[in-house]
């Protein structure tokens, strides 16, 4: 989802935005699926968009917004967030069928040499006596199972190439796993790391009765700045905050990119009093420095940032603890921004 597009769905105007959609799709005949709603979304959110004019160029040539349209476009078109889980999740299901096949061969190799030693054993103990005929037979199977322990070594020196070639293998598929979870503008956490580590935090604090906080954070007044510097300086602005941000959330806390010019940071095991205090760490370092913009040196002024906080209750369920958190950043934005505002007047007096 783009940043624009997760910036209006995020933001008062989302049920808005949400009802057009499904009123936009009914006027089209259009099956409001949920493949078909996010389509919407994004058209409606962005007319200039490419998929805004695959979606105009269908609507004037009359032609049917069937399932199979609605999937061509959203694979041609939307994010490729599910895809890097796939690709993922494929990865995971190559390394372990690899593991499962090198077990296999290593398994067999040691098992042939075992038998091998035991007819050698077995040859030797018959020397002493005198049957001929047996100990004809047993050289016959030595000679053998020689020749299988030669192919065998052959076979662990394949091996040995191939558990290689499963260790390049597994690396490429950490940084691959790394690369997709991870933001490419400010290196901290991805939306997708940060909404699978959230629900993990979520579930592990309900199990162990521990206390966990999630914190929201919104570069104030973005929108005005980027339009009047421009987008490279936006991004510098951006990495900046990151900077700041990714310092504070060190492990095991988690700090992400949360969509656009909004982070988050996940406390697990810390409650609404320690992460207030870091959040009004991170507020005053980030508003400390004036920034140059980097091509002409001219000052860009001070970056203010609002943030809100939530501490998780017993039994909330995840979407209730973002809506607490998010409900705690708009109070700071209402107060007139670069503050902290937190979800349970409790804690903020703490």
């Amino acid at each position: 989802m783009s940043a624009d597009v997760e910036t209006v769905l995020r933001a008062p105007q989302a049920y808005a935005m949400a009802r057009k959609a499904i009123q936009a799709m009914e006027a089209h005949k259009v099956w409001p699926t949920p493949v078909n709603f996010e389509l919407w979304v994004h058209y409606l959110c962005d007319k200039e968009s490419p998929l805004a004019a695959e979606i105009d160029q269908l609507i004037e040539s009359g032609e049917a917004f069937t399932d199979a349209v609605g999937e061509q476009l959203a694979a041609q078109y939307l994010p490729k967030a599910k895809l890097d889980g796939e690709i993922m999740q494929a990865g995971d299901a190559l390394a372990q069928e690899l593991d499962s096949v090198s077990r296999a061969i290593e398994s067999a190799r040691e098992t042939s040499e075992a038998y091998g030693q035991q007819l050698a054993t077995a040859h030797k103990s018959l020397e002493a006596e005198d049957a001929t005929a047996i100990k004809a037979m047993v050289e016959t199977l030595t000679t053998a199972t020689q020749r299988v322990q030669r192919e065998n070594r052959t076979l662990e020196t394949q091996l040995a190439d191939t558990t290689a070639e499963v260790s390049r293998l597994r690396e490429h598929l950490e940084l691959v796993r790394r690369d997709a979870m991870t933001d490419a503008l400010t290196n901290l956490a991805n939306r997708k790391a940060f909404d699978e580590a959230l629900e993990r935090t979520c579930a592990q604090a309900e199990a162990d009765g521990q206390v966990m906080t999630l914190a929201v954070i919104d570069i104030d007044h973005f929108k005005s700045f980027n339009d009047t510097w421009g987008h490279q300086t936006g991004d510098q602005v951006i990495r900046y905050v990151a900077s700041v941000i990714g310092r504070a959330g060190h492990p095991p806390r988690l700090s992400a990119r949360y969509g656009g010019e909004e982070f988050a940071i996940i406390f697990p095991g810390e409650g609404a009093a320690t992460a207030l205090a870091t959040l009004e760490e991170i507020r005053e370092e980030v508003s400390s420095r004036v920034l140059k913009r980097r091509s002409t040196n001219e000052d860009l002024g001070a970056i203010t940032i609002s943030a809100g906080l939530a501490e998780r209750r017993p039994g909330e369920a995840v979407s209730g603890l973002v809506e607490r958190a998010d409900a705690a950043l708009y109070a700071s934005k209402r107060g007139g921004r670069n503050r902290t505002s937190t979800a349970d007047p409790v804690a903020a007096a703490a």
